[in-house]
């Protein structure tokens, strides 16, 4: 390294340590001396490594701010997110019963943004995930009032994963409350929603699960 090349280099480690140190507000005549001889001295060690060959220290950047909307503020704003996603129904689409009500699936829609409705305007909800909702005709195919609860309906994947009712969601954008009695020959259209990680509602194995009084039910959705 060339005489010129060194100074040059030591000038600007120099302007680097005085700058990119801490300094005290406050401090003693005595303090201010050890302080300076300290500088001093790394000056001296850092000028002798750089001129047998190392690598000038420079101060480091400080770390990038994060973004100030976060992946979340901007779905709820409506960015990076194109709306409901209708999603093909199952290949069997069977009718099933649990009891006496009969359920089949009518549709199924994904989207990160779920909106109140009729009396809710206003009101919405945001998820990183996808809030899928799920949408059936039921009807009680039988004699006598059917009593049955879809509050502990859920979803479940071939992994064994579950995801219950997103009940937020449910009292949000729900078109109704979810009735807990059928009458005979009540036909009743009946909206569930949950929240799932994307991936799950492509899963082959995804079913809603039902309860009823012999136990719980599958629906198939995919």
């Amino acid at each position: 390294m060339s005489p010129r090349a060194s100074s040059r280099s030591l000038t600007f480690l120099t302007a680097a340590l005085l700058f990119g140190g801490c300094t005290k507000e406050t401090s003693t005549p005595e303090e201010g001396q050890e302080a300076e001889a300290r500088t001093l001295q790394k000056l001296r060690a850092e000028a002798d490594r750089v001129k047998q060959g190392g690598a000038v220290t420079t101060r480091p950047q400080p770390p990038q701010r994060e973004p100030e909307e976060s992946k979340l503020a901007g779905l709820a704003a409506g960015m990076g997110d194109s709306g409901p996603r209708k999603l093909r129904l199952p290949e069997r689409n069977d009718t099933v019963h649990v009891d006496t009500v009969a359920f089949k699936v009518t549709g199924l829609e994904a989207s990160h943004s779920v909106k109140g409705g009729s009396g809710k305007v206003g009101l919405g909800l945001t998820t990183e995930d996808l809030f899928l909702r799920v949408e059936l005709i039921t009807q009680n195919v039988g004699g006598m009032p059917a009593p049955l609860t879809l509050d502990g309906a859920k979803l479940t994947d071939a992994k064994g994963q579950t995801y219950p009712l997103a009940r937020d969601a449910q009292a949000v954008a729900g078109t109704k409350p979810l009735p807990t009695t059928w009458a005979p020959e009540q036909r009743t259209e009946v909206v569930l929603l949950f929240e799932v990680p994307p991936d799950a509602v492509q899963d082959d194995g995804l079913a809603l699960v039902v309860q009823g009084s012999g136990g719980d039910v599958r629906i198939p959705l995919r």
